[in-house]
């Protein structure tokens, strides 16, 4: 695993080979309380997975999250996995060589997802929506909703923005102070920033929460959250 610290963002944030090189150590180092996000998303994922239906992944990367529910894989349950990045996706066939229990697939999401491939009890979205323009994700959350069999679950990670400039710019200070404390310097974390700009867009907490309403979901609530990042669990 190369090390983000090496890393130079172009000028336009890309998912390309460099970044796929260094993608694990990034979120490592770029998203707080990393390690236990992924435990609660994939603890929640395999309390609901059931027998002989599909998991789906939207914005795989390179499947770290379906390689940690493989060995919890309730019997006949496949697992799907949607990314528009051919370098993640490359990658995330060399995992699973051989594995006929994953089936991955290269998906724009803003054309929508791709027709059901069976009777889905888990969608999960770890902080993926935010790369995929604003205009777009309504129309995605009601496809989540609709591919999901009754009692369904869809597990949703994206970082947020705050309910006021104030809080927000708090909130963003934090989330750089904790970026510094793992090895980025400020130029770093600037030069991301502008290559990010206008290809992610968080939205605040309370605007995700109402879209899974609209789209559908009967029961929504938050299990995870650190400052300008959130969690939420929907059942259909």
């Amino acid at each position: 695993m190369s090390s983000s610290l090496d890393y130079t963002p172009q000028e336009r944030w890309e998912f390309d080979e460099e970044v796929a090189a260094c993608f694990d150590d990034m979120l490592a180092r770029s998203i707080p309380q990393y390690e236990a996000m992924r435990q609660l998303t994939a603890g929640i994922a395999c309390l609901h997975m059931r027998p002989a239906t599909c998991v789906i992944d939207l914005g795989c990367s390179h499947g770290e999250t379906i390689d940690a529910l493989l060995s919890h894989n309730t019997a006949g349950t496949t697992f799907h996995g949607y990314d528009n990045s051919p370098a993640m996706l490359e990658r995330a066939r060399e995992r699973f060589e051989g594995e006929r229990r994953v089936f991955l697939r290269e998906c724009d999401l803003r054309y929508g997802m791709p027709q059901k491939v069976g009777p889905v009890s888990v969608i999960m979205s770890i902080l993926t929506l935010q790369f995929v323009p604003v205009e777009f994700r309504m129309r995605i959350l009601e496809q989540v909703h609709a591919a999901l069999e009754h009692r369904g679950v869809f597990i949703f990670v994206e970082k947020v923005v705050g309910q006021s400039s104030e809080i927000d710019q708090s909130m963003v200070e934090a989330y750089y102070a904790l970026k510094r404390a793992n090895g980025y310097k400020q130029k770093d974390i600037d030069d991301k920033r502008a290559a990010l700009e206008n290809v992610m867009v968080p939205l605040r907490a309370k605007d995700n929460e109402s879209m899974l309403v609209d789209a559908g979901f009967t029961q929504v609530d938050c299990f995870w959250r650190w400052m300008n990042f959130a969690g939420w669990l929907a059942i259909k």
